[in-house]
């Protein structure tokens, strides 16, 4: 009898220590758990500001480009004037007129291609930023669907993870 009284309470002290091991793995991984988002958050908050930044940079450089632009569109209509003689060349000759012309328009061309550029970069940016934002509102519904199933998650492919 004494010694089914010490197993019992032995057994029954097993169980008691067993009960609160758990809650603390549960603790545990609860704040593991928590770490990890916190620190998703802060790398999606990173990569926002990055975009951002880089936004802004193509912004100013677009601005940029169209200050250069509208200064060589002046010096442009004052060359075709004084080509076609409707104001005074000065010193220039036709030709010296025409090389500087032309020098206009490839830069004009290059100053075109460079906006071009910059207009998809622009895009690319965008993109990523609606993304992310996509990324974030099903991380949202996959966290509120894992709620209410309990602890078991469905992945895309139809297999359940815990």
């Amino acid at each position: 009898r004494k010694q089914a009284t010490e197993y019992s309470t032995s057994s029954s002290d097993e169980e008691f220590e067993s009960k609160p091991s758990l809650t603390h793995k549960a603790k545990r991984a609860l704040r593991k758990r928590r770490k990890l988002e916190k620190e998703t958050k802060q790398l999606i908050k990173q990569e926002e500001l990055k975009r951002l930044h880089k936004a802004q940079a193509v912004q100013r450089q677009l601005e940029e480009l169209e200050e250069r632009q509208r200064a060589l569109e002046i010096f442009g209509v004052e060359l075709e004037r004084e080509l076609r003689g409707e104001a005074d060349s000065g010193t220039k000759d036709e030709n010296q007129m025409l090389h500087e012309w032309f020098e206009l328009v490839m830069e004009k061309n290059k100053l075109m291609r460079y906006e071009s550029e910059l207009l998809i970069i622009a895009q690319e940016l965008e993109l990523e930023d609606h993304q992310s934002r996509l990324e974030q509102k099903l991380r949202e519904k996959m966290a509120i669907d894992g709620k209410s199933k309990g602890t078991v998650c469905s992945s895309p492919r139809g297999q359940t993870m815990p």
